[in-house]
Formats: C-alpha cells, structure tokens, sequence
C-alpha cells in the first residue's frame, strides 16, 4: 500500500474535525470533532511507522507504541470533557458553547448603581474583618 492513501485518508479526517470545531455550537460535537483530529494523527502515525519499518532494519515501531499512548489519553479527555459537559448542562440547562461563554465573560469595569452606601477601601474592609 502507498503511503499517499493513508496521509490522504488523515487530512480529510482532520479536517473535517477542525471543520467541526470551528463550526459547532454544541459541547458534546466539538468534543467529537477533536477525538476525529486525534484519529487522524494516530492514523499518520501508524501510517509512517509501517512505511518506515520497510526501509530500517532495525525497528522500534514508536509510532504504533505512541498511537497507543494517544488513545488512552483521549479516552480520559473524552471522559472528563463530557463528565464537565454533563455537569455544566445540569446547571445551566444548554450544551451551547456560545451561551457559556457569553455568562463566563463578565464586564468588572461597569459596576451596579449605588444605593447610596459608600463602598469600604480596600485597608477599612480589611481592619473590619480582623
């Protein structure tokens, strides 16, 4: 087998997952998309590693050993990302990545219209509270 139908295979796998998080709004997808792109890496290296194991005598296959280094890590990031997704639906009621991002970003400068308290500096709340 040619090494250009596996590379091939790889960047159309890993682009359609950068596609798919860069255009997804939903968690669970985006997470979807980058376990895809993952996919795609360990694809090419299985790919260069049997090509290169042609030419070498001596052969490692770190690629094959690396691959499987990589699915056990994206097994744990699939885990906890949807363990957080699952948790952050529970609370907030949406798995819409815009949504949470729009709460998550707050303004510090605008401050709430006084009720005509003055607010303590900062060496005044400090001697109240000790």
């Amino acid at each position: 087998m040619h090494l250009a139908y596996p590379a091939v295979l790889s960047a159309l796998l890993f682009s359609t997952g950068l596609y798919g998080v860069l255009a997804r709004r939903n968690a669970i997808l985006v997470l979807m998309s980058v376990e895809l792109m993952l996919n795609a890496v360990n694809l090419n290296l299985v790919a260069f590693d049997v090509w290169l194991s042609k030419t070498a005598h001596d052969t490692l296959h770190s690629g094959q050993a690396l691959t499987l280094f990589a699915i056990a890590i994206a097994a744990a990031e699939i885990g906890i990302g949807l363990a957080i997704v699952l948790a952050v639906h529970r609370n907030r009621g949406t798995a819409d990545i815009d949504k949470l991002r729009d709460t998550a970003e707050t303004d510090d400068d605008s401050e709430p219209a006084d009720s005509g308290a003055a607010r303590p500096e900062p060496a005044e709340k400090a001697e109240a509270t000790a």
